[in-house]
């Protein structure tokens, strides 16, 4: 148990921790999540509370003042309906019992006790009397079944099983609702009869009406099976079944919601009756019962919600600024600390490539003059076999001295400004001059190199030779990140009315964004035997001089795209 404590708290600490060490936006989406997750629990701790407490007394208020009235009337109510069914059971019991069978056969003493039943206890309509076969063998009342045969109704067994009877409400041979009761009775020697009365279902509700219940309101009876023992006003007559589900036995009066038919929201107050099996229920539409509450409740509701919405939009704008200027601090400073180390960098490769760039011009002035000089001594040597080769020989040497000093020329160009040399040119040509370089390696490796240069692709002024070593040194790049029989892409096209691109993509083994961070500075590498980190500065230089832009894309194990975009006009140009 103490290490499961420990390690709650431990992860609980570190979900408020906020690392600066943790690399790119994680560290400022856990900062700003700290900071709103902090302010929130010290808002909304309050308005919980609050709200917890009134919804707690709303529950209690609506028992004490809605819903145990509601009981209680039922409960009411359901004494009343026993009482009465119990009298008239009692009634006829007591008829069964007191007057023999020979008595009761007699019709004029019949007619005479029925005479005092309706008086003393009303809602009686006949009373007859059934012999142990069924046969009804005395009869008073407004309907002609003397003679009638109850011997197949289920009724009867059930009398004769359990000694007395009440039914549910019913039609039968009358064709109008009303109750049963009847008693069995029997003398030593085996001989039994059954006393059977009806009661008019209009007594039953004549106690429901006595509940006074509101116009919104309705009460009846139902039996067990859902079928309506007295009218409803708004789910039907008498013998209808009812349209939602009958609730759970209980003889307590309890108090459930639920949604009618109709879609409205009710309490129903409901208690079963223990004789006989029929079930009182009283509904009451929510909104009426609740209509002081629900106008509370909804000026609470808007009060929350709105309050709420304030906060967090409080919480989140000012989460969200605070965050936000301490990520712009952060970054100015990294933008700030990257420049001057960018600038160190640059520094040091210009005094570098100054001295290299002094130490090849040196030998190659001299190369140039003694070439010159050879030159000019020419004509003044007799004729030779030679001398034609050797005056081509050394026209060689200051063609190469010459490319020599373009080479230095832009070593310094990256130490110092220099001009460039514009020209207008094809694209797609400088493209294919450049691949002429690297035919051979593409060959032996078996490197497919494919080109989709765009037909028509308008000239552009630009300087030839810094394009050439621009698209070299990716080329290079993406040489070295294939491996043998792999693919470089090379795709040319309009962007719009002022600039072009080429994008130089390979399937190599890409790069992840800790590297791409870093590949135009000076002196980084991933080439780390023979890499000198100078290609790719040089190249973002020499880009940005010609008015241009340099993008890359990779992915680790996908490989990389490079794209130049280039302006159809040199900023120089114009």
């Amino acid at each position: 148990m103490s290490f499961l404590k420990n390690k709650f708290w431990t992860r609980l600490q570190n979900f408020f921790t906020f690392r600066p060490e943790k690399a790119g936006e994680a560290r400022y989406v856990i900062l700003r999540r700290n900071l709103a997750v902090t302010m929130i629990l010290v808002t909304f701790v309050p308005l919980f509370l609050m709200a917890f407490i009134n919804y707690v007394e709303y529950r209690a208020t609506l028992h004490k003042e809605i819903l145990s009235p509601m009981q209680s009337l039922v409960g009411k109510a359901k004494h009343s309906l026993e009482l009465f069914i119990a009298e008239r059971v009692a009634t006829v019991s007591f008829v069964s019992k007191a007057y023999s069978f020979e008595e009761l056969a007699d019709p004029q003493r019949l007619s005479q006790i029925f005479s005092v039943m309706k008086t003393e206890f009303q809602g009686f309509v006949d009373l007859g009397i059934i012999n142990e076969k069924g046969i009804q063998i005395n009869y008073v009342g407004p309907y002609q079944l003397l003679g009638k045969d109850y011997s197949e109704q289920p009724w009867f067994h059930e009398v004769r099983v359990k000694g007395s009877y009440v039914s549910d409400v019913f039609l039968g041979y009358r064709k109008f609702p009303h109750m049963v009761v009847a008693v069995e009775s029997s003398v030593p020697g085996g001989k039994s009869w059954i006393v059977r009365a009806t009661i008019d279902t209009d007594r039953l509700n004549d106690v429901i009406l006595s509940m006074s219940l509101d116009p919104e309101s309705d009460a009846f009876l139902i039996n067990r099976e859902g079928i309506l023992q007295t009218p409803s006003k708004f789910y039907g007559n008498v013998l209808d079944r009812l349209s939602f589900p009958i609730p759970s036995p209980t003889y307590q009066p309890s108090v459930v919601s639920l949604r009618d038919d109709q879609g409205r929201e009710l309490f129903m107050s409901y208690a079963f009756l223990r004789e006989p099996n029929l079930i009182l229920v009283m509904v009451k539409p929510k909104v009426r019962v609740l209509k002081a509450w629900t106008t509370l409740k909804s000026e609470m509701l808007v009060l929350f919600v709105g309050g709420t919405l304030i906060v967090l939009f409080v919480v989140i704008k000012i989460t969200g600024i605070f965050v936000n200027r301490i990520k712009e601090a952060d970054e100015k400073r990294e933008a700030a600390f990257r420049e001057l180390q960018h600038h160190h960098k640059l520094s040091s490769l210009g005094r570098l490539a100054a001295g290299v760039a002094h130490e090849i011009n040196n030998p190659m002035a001299i190369i140039n003059e003694k070439a010159g000089l050879i030159l000019d001594l020419l004509p003044q040597m007799p004729q030779s076999p030679y001398r034609d080769r050797l005056e081509t020989l050394t026209r060689d040497i200051l063609k190469s001295v010459d490319r020599c000093r373009n080479i230095t020329h832009r070593l310094l160009g990256f130490a110092r400004r220099m001009d460039v040399q514009i020209e207008v040119l094809d694209l797609n040509e400088v493209v294919r001059e450049v691949l002429t370089f690297l035919e051979k390696e593409a060959l032996y490796r078996n490197i497919d190199v494919r080109l989709q240069l765009a037909e028509n692709l308008p000239r552009i002024a630009s300087d030839r030779g810094q394009l050439q070593q621009v698209f070299l040194n990716i080329l290079n790049n993406a040489f070295e990140a294939v491996p043998d029989g792999g693919i470089v892409s090379i795709t040319s096209w309009e962007v719009d009315a002022d600039k072009v691109a080429v994008s130089i993509q390979d399937n190599g083994h890409g790069m992840d964004e800790e590297t791409m961070k870093h590949i135009f500075e000076p002196f980084f590498t991933t080439k780390k035997s023979y890499g000198t980190g100078l290609g790719l500065p040089i190249t973002y230089g020499i880009v940005k001089k010609l008015g241009g832009d340099i993008q890359v894309q990779s992915h680790v194990g996908e490989g990389t795209t490079f794209t130049v975009y280039l302006p159809k006009k040199a900023p120089h140009a114009e």
